[in-house]
């Protein structure tokens, strides 16, 4: 029999917080890449994540948490969401803080809620499949006291995506056990996990009821867990953020793979295909980019192509760039900033940024 799940109980909390540094120079800290139409929709992602949701779930229950920095911008893109919704982290902790801070607040509104937890930047190909895969997540996180994954079934052996392992006789329904995670394996691990067959892409998506979001932080994360329902009587109260201050103070700086997920015993995840990228790299929006006929993905209105093969260039629209003669190389510039590096060497850029900001300073970055 089919779970009926009431709209006024669905929550969402959407992650908002990034840096963004592997999208230099278009991401930078000052607006990184959830608040940039970097593919060219007309929408940036977080507004494409936002309407992705409230298909389901109430507008009003949806929770952006980000950063004390990007107020204004997430004002600018949501301007119908009320202030309650947007929850300002006064610093960054990882992911699990923010989901801690985040469940105590749903929990305070509404102890019977499930919520989705979502990070706000990443590529969704088929909405209809991927939502129909949360409502079923909702659906089991009514009737069972788990926290669901999405898993996706992977196309390569990709070294920069975590993985999950899992049970592949059923739970419930789609619903399978994981047996173990695994955070960006190397090249010959990646081989082995996709050779075995019972390995998915962990998506950083999951959802819960909210009892059974406290009771893993309770579980696990004993200290966090008190530090955020200590100031719950402040919530809704101009002390809230002074409160918020003095806990995020307090916490570990942790994923919440690693704080939770991979130490509880009721993790499960429904395998699942909807055309999912994470956006992390350049190279992972160069292959969910058109390519031309020579392989070549181009974001520009002025970009003039010479024996050029298998790019990325990526220019605003009232630059001119001409190329001539490379092969497997991104090109990108933003506000007087350049980017020329080889396709196999994108996972290096987090670092040449680094060394950007030590011999130049923090407004180049």
């Amino acid at each position: 029999m089919q779970t009926v799940l009431n709209a006024k109980n669905l929550y969402c909390v959407i992650m908002a917080g990034g840096a963004g540094t592997r999208f230099w120079p278009v991401s930078r800290q000052a607006r990184p890449k959830q608040f940039l139409d970097i593919l060219g929709s007309g929408r940036t992602l977080l507004q494409q994540t936002t309407d992705r949701f409230t298909q389901i779930i109430p507008k009003e229950n949806i929770l952006i948490v980000t950063h004390k920095h990007y107020l204004s911008l997430v004002r600018q893109q949501l301007p119908d969401f009320d202030e309650g919704q947007i929850l300002l982290e006064p610093s960054r902790r990882n992911t699990a803080p923010c989901i801690a801070y985040a469940t105590a607040k749903i929990r305070a509104k509404n102890p019977d809620a499930l919520l989705v937890v979502a990070p706000s930047d990443h590529l969704i190909g088929n909405e209809t499949a991927f939502l129909e895969q949360v409502n079923k997540g909702f659906e089991f996180s009514a009737e069972e006291d788990g926290i669901v994954t999405l898993g996706l079934r992977p196309s390569r052996p990709d070294t920069g995506y975590g993985y999950i392992q899992y049970h592949q006789n059923p739970f419930r329904g789609e619903v399978c056990k994981v047996k173990t995670f695994t955070e960006k394996p190397n090249e010959d691990l990646a081989n082995s996990f996709i050779s075995s067959g019972d390995f998915l892409w962990n998506s950083g998506l999951f959802i819960s009821s909210v009892k059974t979001m406290e009771n893993a932080f309770k579980t696990y994360q004993a200290e966090m867990f008190q530090v955020f329902t200590d100031m719950s009587a402040l919530f809704g109260t101009s002390e809230e953020y002074s409160a918020l201050e003095l806990a995020y103070a307090q916490c570990t700086n942790i994923s919440i793979d690693y704080a939770i997920l991979e130490k509880a015993s009721n993790v499960y995840v429904i395998p699942s295909e909807f055309g999912w990228s994470d956006l992390g790299t350049w190279g992972s929006l160069y292959e969910n980019s058109k390519k031309d006929s020579v392989g070549n993905a181009v974001v520009g209105k002025k970009v003039v192509l010479q024996n050029a093969n298998n790019c990325l260039i990526h220019m605003p629209k009232d630059k001119l760039v001409m190329v001539q003669g490379l092969d497997g190389y991104i090109v990108v510039e933003s506000d007087g900033m350049l980017l020329i590096c080889p396709r196999e060497s994108e996972q290096e850029i987090r670092q040449m940024v680094s060394n950007v900001k030590v011999q130049f300073g923090e407004e180049f970055v």
